[in-house]
């Protein structure tokens, strides 16, 4: 992964800044982060070996800009124009800028962006849902031709659906923070961030663990070396249309357990069978339910990203759309969070199996077989 970084130095503008890794690793040579210098790599794009030739191929990848600094940061103004004009003359390159000052971009681009060049990705960070609300419209609104979004290091649940809805961003990535003093990240925060993801249909990337991880109730301290790696085993990277989510393991609830915990749901626990309910089972046998059931969970939950996820089952009408609400077979979402089987895959017979017979268990339930 080429990195370029034309400067050096920061100044902390939001809760995400606070144990900042340029900070840690200056701190930890005698440097002040604050101090904001041009590097000696500032050319480094133009660069050429002995041969006359670029040092810097479009085969090295992707192009990380400015990662130890803010390429939009108020203090590198004067040194910005050189940058983008080296930007314009390595069209063969793709530059990737990373910025937590999306709201300076309109003011610090050159005359001729018009409506973004082809080789430069710009990605917003929205560490919290405060700073996306502030920062993801103006990134929308700007003239980007790649857009991105990053959550990292991320600190709460955050809600970005109305910003994908809109099918202007590219990739959302979201990670845990890194170094001694590091606060805490939610594995559900991830996996709901995720959902929303496979739900707009736009790729979902999970980079790292962070170093304190909480995952099924329990903290995790996750050394430097595997916090990558950790996230990459989990699988919890999306590709729409990839099947991503198979590669993911996972168990079944136990189901008594399950029940037990439906029951103290005050959602879940609303729902019964009405009278009309159990005459249409009477009348049909719970055979034919099942077998209706099974086309229910067949057409509505079984693709990868089912259409209106979240909002396919209806609250009445037939009394398998009543049992999917009350054990929480409605939507993936749901399944994921209910049952552990993963969002963004196609359910295998298998699962498909098991969703029905929950879903009849509660039916016999409710008719006391």
């Amino acid at each position: 992964m080429p990195i370029w970084n034309p400067w050096h130095g920061c100044h902390k503008i939001s809760p995400g800044c606070r144990n900042c890794y340029v900070y840690r690793r200056d701190e930890s040579i005698g440097k002040d982060a604050s101090i904001v210098s041009k590097t000696g790599y500032y050319e480094l794009p133009l660069k050429k070996n002995r041969q006359g030739e670029y040092k810097l191929r479009p085969e090295d990848g992707v192009v990380y800009t400015c990662m130890t600094s803010d390429f939009f940061l108020d203090v590198a103004d004067d040194w910005r124009h050189g940058c983008w004009d080296i930007i314009r003359q390595r069209s063969d390159l793709h530059f990737h800028i990373i910025t937590k000052r999306i709201d300076r971009f309109a003011e610090c681009i050159p005359d001729d962006w018009g409506d973004g060049w082809d080789n430069v990705t710009i990605s917003s960070t929205c560490e919290d849902q405060d700073r996306a609300d502030y920062r993801l419209p103006i990134l929308l609104d700007l003239p980007i031709k790649h857009r991105r979004v990053i959550s990292e290091p991320m600190l709460e649940e955050i809600n970005i659906e109305k910003y994908l809805a809109t099918g202007r961003i590219e990739q959302v990535t979201c990670g845990g923070e890194s170094g001694a003093k590091a606060r805490l990240c939610d594995f559900n925060w991830v996996k709901e961030l995720r959902r929303q993801c496979i739900r707009a249909g736009v790729p979902f990337y999970f980079k790292q663990t962070g170093a304190l991880f909480l995952k099924d109730g329990r903290k995790y301290h996750i050394d430097r070396k595997i916090q990558m790696s950790q996230a990459t085993k989990s699988g919890y990277s999306y590709t729409p249309g990839e099947n991503s989510g198979a590669a993911i393991r996972y168990t079944l609830p136990d189901r008594n357990t399950l029940f037990a915990r439906l029951a103290k749901s005050d959602f879940r626990s609303r729902f019964h069978l009405s009278g009309d309910d159990r005459d249409y089972i009477s009348e049909k046998g719970l055979a034919v339910i099942a077998s209706h059931a099974a086309d229910f969970v067949a057409k509505k939950l079984a693709p990868e990203n089912p259409p209106k996820d979240g909002k396919q089952t209806p609250m009445r009408g037939h009394p398998v759309f009543l049992a999917q609400h009350a054990t929480a077979c409605c939507c993936r979402g749901c399944l994921e969070k209910w049952h552990n089987i993963p969002s963004g895959k196609v359910l295998t017979a298998e699962e498909q199996e098991y969703i029905v017979s929950v879903i009849m268990d509660w039916i016999k339930r409710e008719l006391h077989y």
